[in-house]
């Protein structure tokens, strides 16, 4: 339901876009429909009723004028909105023609515009009652309205006033139609666009939510086993075998770091799950709080060459979180499996982004990687599983308004940029 709606508002602003292609085709329509005038009456002295065709023209202005102020101050418009104005274009429209010679008049065939322009604007239900009224105002005209008094001369071809009129009416027809069906398709191609973009990331927080259960009840699941492991490694570094043999204590005190580590991973799944951010945070400094990301990431995992630099507002005040150094240290994970020998990370702040770019010497990414970057399950690495690392780092930085792209360098390696507003990151 939540979806649908956000959809329905999607489909609203960009009905905006293509009301405001409306209120521009009637200006134009205004402006074809003086000259037309001048040219009938002044050109080839046809008598015409004057006074009621300036009066259809001035409601017309005064609608369009109304319309243009109300849509500048509303940024949706509605599909019974768009059908309404629609209604008005073919009434002023049926008026005209009414007053200048009915079905006579060359330009009954502009009837086409308001039914291309319906079918292209509306739904199915209102693009069919588009081709009903029109049909029932051409067949209104042929009954009820006077033709206009000019000869019939249509054996003269060209030189014949109504052929003149009838080609004049095609050729501003066929213009109206590439020009502004043109850039109502445009509209329309870019809400597609972005409903099918909010349609995949609709999916992937559905995605996020059932890794997310099953990672809670794994991290329960894993909790007795590892406080048992604990209580283990504790009774045999103080049993004599273990405590005369120095090698087996270094071991020992590895393994005790490990599993500490393991414990830390449980406990950050746990919170992640059942607390939002903000709680069980702790206020510091941004600088303090990537240094210790830094400082934790580098204890844990077996990096031979790490640099890590900054040009950072390291005294912000900013509430510690669990998801951002998550995110930072997968990718941090991602780019030690792929350049054992070199890790990087920058932090820089750029306006009122923070960007965090993670570089390495390794091979880089496959081209269709770079394709469906943040996409889960895709991975070169080969494992069962693999390729989510970077798919929950894209939707942590989505989640805090923020951006993750990646592309290869040009020396070999690839480079990860995470981009965050500071002020998601501020308390």
């Amino acid at each position: 339901m939540e979806q649908r709606r956000a959809e329905l508002a999607f489909e609203t602003t960009y009905g905006h876009k293509n009301m405001l292609q409306l209120i521009q085709l009637r200006w134009i329509a205004v402006v074809g429909q003086v000259i037309t005038l001048l040219v009938a009456v002044l050109g080839f002295g046809i008598h015409l009723p004057l006074p009621q065709l300036l009066a259809v023209l001035v409601c017309l202005i005064a609608f369009n004028i109304g319309s243009q102020l109300r849509w500048h101050e509303r940024p949706s418009v509605s599909n019974l909105e768009l059908f309404i104005a629609l209604l008005v274009d073919a009434a002023a429209l049926t008026l005209q023609l009414y007053y200048s010679g009915g079905t006579t008049n060359p330009f009954v065939f502009l009837y086409l515009l308001q039914v291309i322009l319906g079918a292209v604007l509306l739904r199915a239900w209102w693009s069919w009652s588009i081709v009903v009224v029109t049909t029932l105002c051409v067949a209104g005209l042929a009954r009820f309205a006077r033709p206009l008094d000019v000869p019939l001369d249509h054996n003269l071809g060209l030189t014949s006033a109504y052929i003149q009129g009838l080609l004049v009416c095609f050729v501003l027809d066929a213009a109206l139609f590439v020009l502004f069906i043109k850039r109502i398709n445009r509209n329309l191609r870019e809400r597609d666009l972005r409903i099918a973009e909010m349609r995949q990331r609709a999916a992937e927080r559905e995605h996020i939510v059932r890794m997310g259960l099953l990672a809670s009840g794994a991290a329960h699941e894993l909790g007795t086993p590892l406080a048992t492991l604990s209580v283990i490694l504790g009774d045999w570094q103080h049993m004599p075998a273990f405590a005369r043999d120095p090698e087996l204590q270094q071991e020992i005190g590895e393994m005790q770091a490990q599993l500490q580590r393991c414990k830390s991973i449980v406990s950050n799944i746990l919170l992640s799950a059942g607390e939002t951010r903000g709680e069980a945070s702790e206020k510091t400094t941004l600088g303090d709080f990537l240094q210790s990301v830094v400082a934790r990431w580098r204890a844990s995992r077996p990096v031979r060459d790490f640099a890590y630099t900054r040009d950072i507002p390291a005294e912000l005040p900013i509430a510690s979180d669990a998801a951002i150094e998550q995110m930072l240290c997968n990718v941090l994970d991602n780019a030690l499996e792929a350049s054992p020998g070199w890790v990087a990370l920058h932090a820089a702040q750029e306006g009122g982004q923070l960007t965090l770019t993670v570089s390495d010497h390794g091979h880089g990414f496959a081209e269709h990687i770079l394709a469906e970057l943040g996409q889960p399950y895709r991975s070169t690495k080969g494992r069962s599983g693999g390729g989510l690392g970077l798919f929950l780092a894209l939707n942590v930085a989505r989640a805090l308004g923020g951006t993750l792209d990646a592309h290869n360098r040009p020396g070999g390696g690839a480079t990860v940029r995470i981009t965050l507003p500071l002020a998601a990151l501020k308390i």
